[in-house]
């Protein structure tokens, strides 16, 4: 007879690919370990003789109650305050998988999980198993129940509608480093010309505060409201803020602390050179697990 300790065992082998999967699917890394835990207790309760291939079964479970997670979601969305961003995650721990080309990178930064927020729940479970963990149509329509002729197209109209607006890493994780350290070297000398000189001439600047801390209600716009909106925060709330660089969603990331507190995480993505779009998560629920990931209480 198979034991408790020998069944929590098996699961935990599947563990970091399920919340590999959970997270990509809603965004949220609480929420991803609330699938994972609720898919344990379903396996732990199933006829294991009905199981022919684990890893199979439990994306197919996991898959299944994100689907249910993310149709609430996006009613709670709707109502956010402000600017929703996802939930950012340390990912230098190996947390979502290997991240060693620009592709998987790209696959779970912050620009593409908001991104994915555009589709179907549906279409982005399609797409999500199909880009990010290489199942084939077949597989995705038992993962699904639903035809593979079905699957095609729903991966089809997602992959379209990603196509359009999908980010693009700089190649060279270095360069990209180099260039945070920039600007948080500007940042804090108020060094208008410096900062000037990294931002994009269409710079959007997007703040995540969830009603809950201060925060730009609306994107920024424009290399010179960016500018007036960084130089005033640096003015009025970063007097003895500490930060530091780490790798986030798969880039260099600015974390900001205040004491043994994580208060703010800033991603940014960038063309030729130049940062193109900021995006700071703020809200203090969302950077819970990246506070439990990095060692801090």
């Amino acid at each position: 007879m198979t034991t408790a300790a020998a069944l929590a065992d098996e699961f935990q082998t599947h563990r970091p690919r399920l919340f590999g999967l959970a997270y990509r699917l809603l965004g949220s890394a609480d929420e991803a370990e609330d699938a994972v835990q609720d898919a344990w207790l379903r396996f732990s309760g199933a006829d294991r003789a009905g199981i022919d291939n684990l890893g199979a079964w439990l994306a197919k479970v996991v898959t299944n109650l994100c689907l249910t997670r993310l149709t609430s979601a996006r009613a709670r969305r709707e109502s956010y305050a402000g600017p929703w961003l996802p939930e950012p995650v340390v990912t230098s721990d190996g947390t979502l998988g290997p991240l060693e080309s620009a592709e998987q990178r790209d696959a779970v930064s912050l620009a593409m999980l908001v991104l994915l927020e555009r589709l179907t729940p549906t279409e982005r479970a399609v797409y999500v198993l199909r880009e990010a963990f290489g199942y084939g149509h077949r597989e995705i329509a038992g993962v699904l129940d639903l035809s593979e002729a079905n699957c095609r197209q729903l991966y089809r109209r997602a992959a379209q509608r990603v196509a359009a607006d999908e980010p693009r890493f700089d190649p060279e994780p270095r360069r990209r480093e180099e260039l945070v350290s920039s600007f948080l070297n500007a940042a804090r000398e108020g060094d208008l010309a410096g900062l000037e000189k990294l931002l994009a001439a269409d710079v959007t600047w997007v703040s995540d505060g969830g009603g809950k801390v201060t925060a730009a209600r609306r994107p920024i716009e424009g290399r010179d409201k960016v500018l007036r909106f960084l130089l005033g925060v640096a003015d009025r709330y970063l007097d003895g803020v500490r930060f530091a660089l780490a790798e986030v969603n798969g880039s260099s990331a600015l974390l900001a602390w205040d004491g043994d507190r994580l208060i703010g995480v800033s991603t940014f993505e960038l063309r030729d050179g130049l940062i193109t779009e900021g995006r700071t998560v703020l809200n203090p629920d969302k950077l819970e697990y990246a506070q439990r990931q990095l060692g801090r209480p």
